[in-house]
């Protein structure tokens, strides 16, 4: 089995982060990063420096919610 498939992703359901949007993806939903980690955050632009919380996390993607 390929060691790619084993990794943890380094966030958790209900964690709270700090983060800026760097990109937006193909459904229009801004992507930040976490240790390389990729959070979709819905209704964010490129450069909204936002705190989220984590309310879904698969294999290679998470997503995210913005608090407030």
């Amino acid at each position: 089995m390929d060691r790619r498939s084993l990794r943890v992703p380094p966030v958790k359901v209900g964690e709270r982060y700090k983060v800026k949007i760097e990109a937006l993806g193909k459904g229009g939903d801004g992507i930040a990063r976490i240790k390389g980690f990729v959070i979709f955050v819905p209704n964010t632009k490129v450069g909204d420096e936002v705190e989220i919380v984590i309310n879904s996390v698969k294999q290679k993607f998470a997503f995210g919610e913005v608090l407030g």
